[in-house]
């Protein structure tokens, strides 16, 4: 049988224009799965998991979850939410959401991507899942395609990602639609004015067995990778000198996040 999930061999870049420049650049692999092949897939490859612990671990709940969605599957969930911002998601319809999965057990997903489409593969819309450190998530839904294909969105961010960017930017998203190679785009705006560059680009690759553990050796352990990265040049950007936004200052500016924070929930009316 022909399987629409993959792996995709990645370059994640960031490229900080103001107050102070900052770039950096480094390797990982990410998963793209059709949420249709997750239980078929976790029977036919001997270290990847759905909702049991393993190497390499997809659990529905890592994902959006809506209220009374906690024992529901991501797809449901993904529909559920398309739903409620009346888009109503074709039964036969296919979701590829391109994620990183727990690694032994750990997880830490700063963004995840939805590409939904109908049986045929017309793609119909995408949602893009930031999460931050304080184990917040909030999903951007991107209904309009652009001139080149791309989804698009430009939207105030409203959210707390980075200590070191201010919660009244807006996220540009470009979003490609995943094929051979991945190619994705979201920079930060404060007006017409760029002020942080990000990219997601890679190479398909078959989620194999031997390809799995291959990248397994090449890539040991990404998702602490990842969060080790994020800390890592978060102290540089402090020893720069970047000036610092606290998670409790603007909890106004923190809006229609799941799984809130006390930080904002406990100053909400």
């Amino acid at each position: 049988m022909v399987m629409n999930s993959c792996l995709y061999e990645c370059s994640v870049m960031h490229h900080r224009l103001e107050p102070k420049e900052h770039h950096f650049c480094y390797r990982i692999f990410m998963f793209a799965l059709d949420l249709d092949e997750v239980p078929t897939l976790a029977k036919r490859l001997p270290f990847f998991s759905l909702n049991r612990w393993n190497l390499y671990t997809f659990r529905d709940r890592d994902h959006l979850t809506l209220a009374g969605g906690e024992k529901k599957s991501a797809k449901e969930n993904l529909v559920a939410y398309l739903a409620e911002n009346g888009i109503q998601f074709p039964a036969d319809g296919r979701i590829l959401l391109v994620t990183l999965p727990r690694v032994l057990g750990y997880i830490f997903n700063p963004v995840s991507f939805y590409f939904c489409s109908d049986a045929v593969g017309t793609p119909l819309c995408a949602v893009v899942e930031v999460g931050n450190t304080f184990r917040e998530m909030k999903p951007y839904l991107l209904r309009e395609r652009g001139s080149e294909g791309n989804f698009r969105l430009i939207t105030p961010k409203h959210f707390y990602v980075s200590p070191f960017s201010a919660l009244d930017l807006a996220f540009d998203f470009k979003l490609r639609i995943p094929g051979e190679t991945l190619d994705i785009h979201i920079d930060d705006r404060a007006g017409e004015r760029r002020v942080l560059l990000s990219a997601l680009t890679g190479k398909r690759a078959p989620l194999t067995t031997a390809r799995l553990l291959w990248f397994t050796l090449k890539y040991p352990l990404i998702t602490l990778k990842v969060i080790f990265f994020i800390h890592w040049h978060a102290f540089r950007l402090w020893l720069k000198k970047i000036p610092f936004h606290r998670k409790s200052a603007n909890p106004e500016l923190q809006r229609d996040v799941l799984r809130p924070h006390v930080s904002i929930a406990a100053k909400k009316p």
